[in-house]
């Protein structure tokens, strides 16, 4: 892999003068940032200067900012935005006007791509690291409500990253603890699909499910699979958009981060996710 092609954390609210050297000398892509990069709005502003002072002006820093308990801005600094259950059955003005503000918040402080909304189903049986991240186990309406909700974003000058592409509704694991394994048939997996299918041209990111599907590639998780990223999301679902991992950090994935980096790109996501901010991790990968 190229360091362009990565995507990394940093270590706290300030750029520390090590990792200046190393976005200097090996210049990933962009940054994403956690809640431990975050403390005001005033330091924030500094950070995020700082970063496109080194990468460029063009440089994406991503966020999760979905509402509810996945918020990197926090009160009292910055307004709480509802989780997307909570629109189930409202009208589209309602959740566009939402996303608008949520993303005015995050463009505001300098992080112009946002990672959200979730097009995961909320179905019955699965584990709860998704819930109440989903607006519904409806497909039409989860359809219907991340339409709005990339509008409103865009809206506010950001980029949207919906996930997790193609769906992890189903999954009965945490994958930022072990690999779920899905073992519905592709007939079943229609329902799962058809909300990324509606925003695939939408001009959204979209961010890959750390999941195993055993009706489609039996060996390897979405995130490493040419089949899953060739055949499902860049054909079936028709995304042809940036595809990007979720973190390879994640305890779904087994092996080095830099195998793992080569692995996705090789089975065709075009930028790779790596977020634990451990400069000696970052180092490595970029030089992979």
């Amino acid at each position: 892999m190229t360091p362009s092609a990565a995507i990394i954390g940093l270590s706290g609210p300030r750029l520390t003068a090590e990792e200046a050297v190393l976005l200097r000398a090996r210049r990933p892509a962009g940054v994403i940032l956690f809640a431990r990069n975050v403390a005001d709005p005033a330091q924030l502003r500094t950070l995020t200067a700082d970063i496109r002072d080194i990468l460029g002006a063009e440089a994406p820093i991503l966020v999760d900012q979905e509402g509810g308990r996945v918020a990197r801005l926090r009160p009292p600094h910055w307004e709480a935005f509802p989780p997307a259950a909570s629109f189930r059955n409202l009208p589209e003005p309602a959740l566009r006007a939402n996303a608008t503000l949520l993303g005015q918040a995050c463009v505001g402080a300098g992080l112009d791509v946002v990672c959200a909304p979730v097009l995961d189903l909320r179905l019955p049986g699965a584990h709860g690291v998704i819930g109440d991240r989903a607006f519904s186990d409806d497909p039409a309406e989860v359809a219907r409500l991340g339409t709005a909700f990339v509008a409103g974003l865009q809206a506010a000058g950001a980029i949207p990253v919906i996930k997790h592409i193609p769906g992890h509704g189903r999954a009965t694991a945490d994958s930022h603890v072990e690999l779920p394994r899905v073992t519905a048939p592709k007939s079943a997996m229609a329902a799962d699909i058809a909300p990324f299918q509606a925003l695939a041209g939408s001009g959204a990111w979209a961010m890959t499910a750390h999941v195993l599907y055993e009706a489609w590639d039996s060996v390897r998780p979405a995130t490493l699979s040419p089949i899953i990223v060739g055949q499902v999301i860049r054909t079936a679902i028709g995304f042809d958009g940036v595809l990007v991992t979720d973190d390879l950090a994640m305890g779904a994935l087994k092996g080095t981060s830099n195998d793992l980096a080569v692995a996705s790109l090789d089975a065709g996501c075009d930028l790779v996710l790596h977020c634990t901010g451990r400069i000696e991790e970052s180092a490595a990968l970029l030089a992979t």
